[in-house]
């Protein structure tokens, strides 16, 4: 009779769905911290699912590190000068969406930087002198960099010029991420790398909370958001810098002067595509509180929150009743 009722019990047990619940994991890759999470009710596929989402990661900066000197990205910064250099459709892609961005926040957005750029380390504490500044400046332009009408290869027409994505790769790798997990069958996650985040669906009949920090404490919040399907990208004069005499050399440079820009502390930008949210907010930082906010009240569905130099605290209207 013993092993009759348990038999029963392992069989009944051996029924039962797998238990629901979220499921994450945090690795380092792309030069930050990312993250993944979603809600699954099979344990075995959601780890699958995960693994899937890191590899596409991987995928990305694989293709798009100018840190990899295997890179398609490197390739062009190598060989483009000297003519048309064949790229994937998705690279070609991004690099035009780039472009566009440039001409619509008149040049504030610019993935030439990097042609200053190079020369910063900020781990090392190391910037270029005025000198070095004033010889690779003329090289930023983004009208330097002509994508091919069918998005399979990119020239430069002057040398010198090297293009980083590192200002919306982050964004597109978090919205691609979230593309696959969707279309899997997900319908609530979270992708994230450093200041980006792509959100799928609300936190199970709650929505997602997020905090944006003051630029001088981690520790404290200046608000707090309320998201459901949406992306969220914040670029901050914290994120990588350092101090030198008074002065803050931080990673986001000004295409006008190669030097890093002033007037604003921190933005975030919330919108429904990541790849837009992360290129937007750079380029909102560079223009500064009153004509970021105005670039991106002309963008529907798009809003935003400065803080400026003096730690005054700006919203765009759409955001100004939430």
């Amino acid at each position: 009779m013993q092993r009759l009722a348990l038999a029963a019990l392992l069989m009944l047990t051996a029924a039962l769905p797998a238990r629901a619940g979220w499921f994450g994991d945090v690795q380092q890759k792309m030069g930050t911290r990312v993250e993944i999470q979603l809600w699954h009710d099979d344990p075995a596929e959601a780890k699958r699912l995960l693994a899937a989402g890191m590899a596409e990661l991987d995928r990305i900066e694989q293709a798009m590190s100018t840190y990899r000197e295997s890179s398609e990205i490197s390739a062009v910064n190598r060989l483009a000068a000297d003519g048309p250099v064949p790229v994937s459709a998705e690279l070609g892609e991004l690099v035009a969406l780039s472009l566009e961005l440039s001409a619509r926040s008149g040049g504030a957005f610019d993935i030439t930087f990097d042609s200053v750029g190079k020369h910063y380390e900020f781990r090392s504490r190391l910037r270029p002198d005025d000198a070095t500044i004033a010889r690779d400046l003329p090289a930023i332009d983004y009208r330097h960099v002509e994508v091919a009408p069918d998005g399979r290869s990119i020239r430069f027409t002057r040398p010198g010029t090297r293009i980083n994505l590192g200002g919306i790769a982050k964004g597109y790798a978090c919205e691609r991420v979230i593309a696959l997990l969707e279309a899997a069958g997900v319908r609530h996650a979270l992708a994230n790398a450093g200041g980006d985040t792509r959100f799928l669906g609300d936190r199970r009949g709650q929505p997602w909370l997020v905090g944006i920090r003051d630029p001088d404490d981690a520790g404290r919040v200046v608000t707090r958001l309320a998201l459901d399907d949406e992306a969220v990208s914040t670029s901050g004069d914290y994120e990588r810098y350092f101090d030198e005499d008074g002065v803050r050399y931080h990673h986001i440079l000004n295409p006008g002067t190669g030097r890093p820009a002033e007037g604003v502390r921190s933005v975030t930008v919330i919108g429904p595509d990541a790849t837009l949210t992360d290129g937007l907010s750079t380029s909102v930082f560079i223009l500064g509180a009153d004509a970021g906010i105005r670039l991106i009240e002309a963008m529907p569905g798009y809003e935003a929150v400065v803080v400026d130099s003096a730690r005054g605290v700006r919203f765009s209207k759409g955001l100004q009743p939430r």
